[in-house]
């Protein structure tokens, strides 16, 4: 099949991603960890240089510096050359909240220099939050053989989730003929991927058209549908979309599941070992005599003397004798001392967890987080960047405890159920 290294790839990567919760404190959604060695991003990144596409531009906006620094110059994607590379797109913003991106169409507008920059066929627009595998290169041919302007990728997704999505209604053509932004009683299962192949001087011309667009679900595709030649890439294969807490840790699972689809090594996912995480300097893990494990991820760094079970952890996580970890996902550096149980949570950089200390204690995974009801509600603990646990302390379900909180911040009682601790001690 014809490869398409003159199209140009936009990589949206500028959203707050809020509904992460403190994953997102210090990062944009796209650079959170994933699977123990990976970002998010790295798999919208794989499958642009896995497709054969050769020009990136990634547009930054929240918190950019720990993205813009696993990034680099875009050699771990062999993304570096005469022909090749990656282009990092700053913020284009002044000091009032308006001068913020409004929405994707709005990203894309102001950056439509580097579009016009950048002559090409197409332009490949994609989502830097997604965990996926696509071949680029299968979609651009289905679109020009359409002759689309525009064309979306979209998959079949159950009814109860639809709401979540731009839905598409389409012919016995593909071609799609309604639109409806995430609809409450939704007429279709058919939803959109936020992946769009624009032939690129319809998108310059949409683009200039009307400025009050600023989002291409919510805008642009409804006017699109209704005036121009617009069709639904079909796509089967594995798909999440990692937005929410529960989500997150559900797709992290499913690196432990062996059918769920999930096969980052099997689709050829490339991080950046490079970066300041500096995974290449990691020695081989290493486990103890009585060390136990089950069914999980342990790369390179840690030390196992303890039990694991259905659980990821990243490099450099140390899990002492007599200490559990079950249903969780710990980042790179944790600490885990002697006979403390972390069980169904996830744990930022270098947590601190004392010596017989809970997090996961007790049976109250219906109590939501009474900060964030809409992003604790399964059980399941957040524990922030460099957390201090005293020893002894027990942490209940649906708990946060935000980052940089020290063992001196920690109330004498036990946290319970569904509460956040702050830094200065106080409760919520």
């Amino acid at each position: 099949m014809k490869r398409s290294p003159e199209t140009l790839v936009l990589l949206l990567a500028g959203g707050v991603g809020s509904r992460l919760n403190i994953l997102v404190q210090s990062r944009a959604k796209p650079a959170v960890p994933f699977g123990g060695i990976y970002r998010i991003i790295d798999f919208s990144l794989s499958n642009v240089a896995n497709s054969g596409l050769q020009k990136v531009g990634v547009l930054t906006q929240y918190k950019p510096l720990s993205l813009m620094s696993h990034l680099g110059s875009g050699e771990a994607w062999d993304l570096t050359g005469r022909t090749r590379g990656v282009k990092i797109l700053p913020p284009r913003t002044g000091s009032k909240e308006s001068d913020w991106y409004q929405g994707t169409a709005d990203a894309v507008r102001r950056n439509i220099d580097f579009i016009q920059s950048n002559p090409s066929d197409e332009v490949l627009i994609l989502s830097g939050d997604h965990i996926y595998n696509m071949d680029f290169a299968v979609m651009l041919e289905y679109h020009r053989s359409k002759k689309a302007d525009l064309t979306v990728a979209m998959m079949v997704v159950p009814k109860s989730q639809i709401n979540q999505f731009g839905a598409g209604i389409t012919d016995k053509d593909n071609r799609i003929i309604e639109w409806e932004e995430k609809p409450a009683v939704p007429r279709t299962n058919l939803a959109s991927m936020g992946i769009y192949v624009f032939d690129r001087q319809y998108l310059l011309d949409t683009l200039e058209r009307d400025k009050a667009e600023i989002d291409f679900g919510m805008h642009l595709l409804p006017h699109a549908i209704e005036h121009d030649n617009v069709f639904a890439y079909p796509f089967y294969g594995y798909w999440r979309d990692v937005g929410t807490i529960q989500s997150y840790w559900e797709t992290n699972m499913d690196l432990l599941k062996q059918d769920s689809g999930l096969a980052p090594q099997e689709w050829g996912t490339i991080t950046n070992i490079e970066a300041d995480d500096q995974i290449s300097d990691r020695l081989p893990a290493r486990f103890g005599q009585k060390a136990e494990l089950q069914n999980s991820l342990i790369p390179a760094g840690c030390k196992i003397f303890g039990t694991v079970v259905n659980s990821i952890l990243s490099p450099g996580v140390v899990i002492e004798e007599g200490a559990i970890v079950r249903d969780s996902i710990l980042f790179q550096d944790c600490l885990i001392k002697k006979k403390a149980v972390v069980d169904l949570a996830i744990l930022e950089k270098n947590v601190q967890v004392g010596e017989g200390a809970v997090i996961g204690a007790g049976d109250g995974h219906n109590v939501i987080n009474r900060e964030s009801p809409k992003h604790l509600y399964t059980g399941i603990s957040v524990i922030g960047k460099r957390v201090q646990v005293p020893a002894g302390k027990s942490i209940g379900r649906n708990c946060i405890v935000q980052g940089y909180t020290s063992e001196a911040a920690f109330p004498k009682e036990d946290i319970s159920h569904g509460t956040t601790l702050y830094p200065n001690g106080e409760l919520q």
